[in-house]
């Protein structure tokens, strides 16, 4: 199978973690209601399943190192279609509770494995693109997935919303293991890996930058549905998940074309992440006005899922194991940003914060991991320019001065 297909393949392995991970902030009322918890209990399903995510192949990395690409990703559909399997029959809080985490796990292999195969599977040239694609199938799980969830939801109960996603991920299963074809390298640095590439200052500051950009856009998403109905006093959240989720698609197919056409990923992360702010700021003040809740959402949608293919970009630049292990550690950190902002969204909404406001403390964490990007350009641009006049004549200094230009920058950037 060609190198495109078989990215499609992973695409669909995306949609359907695209959907289980998204549809479960439409069905929280339902979940809470059914098992007898606050929404704000029920919201710990989505930090379990964020937190095992973030673990899941650090914790197994000894064992998935000896692995082949293409078992890594075969052994987590497994276990991701058992565990929503579980899920839809669950009835208590605590099997809730263990499901999610399994299916979290499942979803935290899979991920940065069909990351690195997608690199893997085209040329350098197109990898961007590659990137873009399988994120695309994510986000294209909450364009279409998650609404058509919602729906099922509506009509027949948040357990058959489940089993459509089982289904989703036995279609995925049945795909991966009988057309992907073998992927050279590794499918799962081992620890060591891992370690050594979060001990590279560049790799260390791109991936607390993610972790920041998820703690704000994948915390505050938890909580979409209550920060609606207080912010512009809506009924049904499934038109503006729609919305949110044709921004993600959105951005995810154009971030890929746009990194390899202009070849500044740095950049390119750190004004998506300014933008992000920027929306999550604005977000509770759209309420006085009839539809324009939407514009920020399209925004928020466009921008976060933009966001992740610049970065996995940055990473992927390194050579061999170096940059899976980069990749790997960077999809704990999203996940782990997930569920420390899903975590802190329901202690602030437990706490009685107004769910209106919610959206203005993750605009904050945003703009933090600009400013801290910002202060790391800096740091490595000012750490070049050092190194730059250490190395030639004090007569010719003046070239150190040129790493302020865009080109070196954007070398110099983490």
């Amino acid at each position: 199978m060609g190198g495109t297909r078989a990215v499609a393949l992973l695409a669909l392995g995306s949609f359907a973690m695209g959907t289980d991970a998204y549809a479960m902030a439409g069905l929280l009322p339902g979940i809470g209601a059914d098992l007898e918890v606050s929404v704000s209990l029920a919201g710990q399903s989505v930090t379990v399943f964020t937190l095992c995510y973030a673990l899941a192949a650090p914790l197994f990395s000894a064992v998935l190192a000896r692995w082949g690409t293409r078992t890594v990703l075969i052994t987590a559909l497994v276990v991701f279609v058992l565990a929503n399997a579980g899920t839809a029959l669950t009835g208590s809080y605590a099997g809730l509770l263990g499901t999610r985490a399994l299916a979290g796990a499942g979803a935290g292999l899979f991920t940065p494995a069909a990351a690195t195969a997608a690199g893997a599977l085209v040329p350098p040239e197109r990898r961007g693109r590659a990137l873009g694609l399988v994120l695309g199938g994510m986000s294209a799980g909450t364009v279409l997935g998650v609404p058509l969830g919602l729906l099922v939801a509506d009509r027949s109960g948040w357990r058959t919303a489940l089993w459509l996603i089982t289904g989703l991920g036995v279609l995925a299963l049945l795909g991966v293991a009988t057309r992907l074809p073998a992927v050279t390298g590794a499918a799962a640095p081992d620890l060591r890996a891992r370690l050594g590439a979060l001990a590279r200052p560049r790799v260390a500051v791109v991936v607390a930058v993610t972790f920041t950009q998820t703690v704000a856009s994948l915390g505050l998403y938890t909580y979409l549905q209550p920060v609606l109905q207080r912010t512009a006093s809506i009924g049904s959240a499934v038109p503006h998940l729609w919305v949110w989720g044709i921004g993600g698609v959105c951005g995810s197919f154009l971030a890929g074309a746009l990194v390899d056409r202009t070849g500044k990923p740095a950049f390119l992360a750190v004004g998506l992440l300014g933008t992000l702010a920027t929306a999550l700021a604005l977000l509770p003040f759209t309420g006085a006005v009839p539809g324009l809740v939407l514009l920020p959402l399209f925004v928020w949608g466009v921008v976060g899922w933009a966001f992740v293919v610049p970065q996995q970009h940055r990473l992927l630049a390194g050579d061999g194991a170096g940059g899976a292990a980069a990749v790997g550690l960077n999809s704990s950190a999203t996940y782990l940003g997930g569920a420390v902002g899903s975590a802190l969204g329901g202690l602030a909404l437990a706490g009685g914060l107004d769910a209106r406001w919610l959206p203005l403390p993750a605009a904050g964490v945003a703009l933090a991991g600009v400013l801290f990007h910002l202060a790391a350009v800096g740091a490595f641009a000012g750490r070049g320019a050092r190194t730059g006049r250490s190395t030639t004549d004090h007569a010719n200094g003046t070239r150190a001065a040129d790493a302020t230009t865009d080109g070196d920058l954007e070398r110099n950037a983490p």
